[in-house]
């Protein structure tokens, strides 16, 4: 059995500069990151990419375990972390995260009180003017996804853990054992916020934030992304997800997947990829 204690965890796709400033920030602000209880992933999507080589020096300056992985190019790679953690808990972050100080203390002080915990923890964004949050979604369809960040002001305030319907997902942890897996279709990149929540419901969770566990994601990319991103992916994970939650074609939520995407993409191409979803395919191209 594993003495480690946490898995902090990322993946990364030519993000050299995301991954540094994340690992070096926790390693610097968070002193349980510099100790054995403690065990740094990253894992690269792009190891063969003119960031690798630098990413795979500061993993290794960080004592990490770096983990090349080139079978498939997807967001959903972050949660591979799970399957290479030895820790008790893990803790997933974009690899363009920062948390603040103490954050990781609080947690850890969680489930110390929270012993056997199937819940998904999560916590407040925090905007760039380091005072401005969003404690989670609520759960409604706008522009091209489903959520939209609001904050529980009052619970925010009282500083006590509170249920939440859902959250992005540049943040979440979870006690190891009880990860419930995410679905192996999915492609592309988006639409697991509420999805991955859910599931932990299912298996008699829920979906809490840390008013401290505050974590500060870095939005804008003026290079551009490296890594594709199709509307068509989204909307074939919604159902994708969904069905699996719901194992009915017919559930309002599907209908209402359907119904919000469909004048967004080419004539027909919304039939074609629920019909895959549906059939079982792996893909909707």
């Amino acid at each position: 059995m594993s003495d480690k204690l946490l898995t902090i965890g990322m993946a990364t796709y030519d993000d050299y500069d995301g991954v540094f400033f994340s690992i070096q920030a926790l390693r610097m602000y968070h002193d349980i990151c510099n100790t054995d209880q403690v065990e740094l992933i990253v894992l690269d999507n792009n190891p063969e990419g003119k960031h690798s080589d630098a990413v795979q020096n500061i993993v290794k300056t960080a004592k990490g375990k770096y983990i090349p992985y080139k079978e498939k190019a997807s967001s959903f790679n972050k949660y591979l972390i799970t399957n290479y953690s030895e820790g008790k808990y893990v803790l997933i972050i974009d690899c363009h995260v920062l948390l603040v100080q103490n954050a990781i203390d609080v947690l850890i002080d969680y489930y110390n009180k929270n012993p056997n915990c199937k819940n998904l923890i999560q916590g407040p964004l925090l905007y760039g003017d380091l005072k401005t949050v969003s404690t989670h979604f609520d759960p409604v369809f706008r522009g091209d996804m489903y959520g939209i960040w609001a904050t529980n002001k009052e619970a925010y305030e009282k500083g006590e853990p509170f249920e939440i319907p859902m959250q992005g997902m540049g943040c979440l942890s979870f006690e190891r054992e009880f990860w419930p897996g995410i679905n192996e279709r999915f492609i592309g990149f988006g639409a697991e916020e509420g999805y991955i929540a859910e599931k932990f419901r299912l298996n008699g969770g829920k979906n809490i934030c840390i008013p401290q566990l505050k974590w500060m994601h870095r939005f804008g990319r003026p290079a551009g992304v490296k890594f594709p991103l199709a509307l068509e992916d989204r909307v074939w994970n919604y159902f994708i997800g969904w069905l699996e939650i719901h194992k009915d074609p017919e559930h309002q939520m599907i209908k209402d997947i359907y119904n919000h995407f469909k004048d967004k993409l080419p004539k027909g191409r919304i039939d074609t990829i629920f019909k895959k979803a549906i059939d079982g395919d792996n893909n909707w191209r």
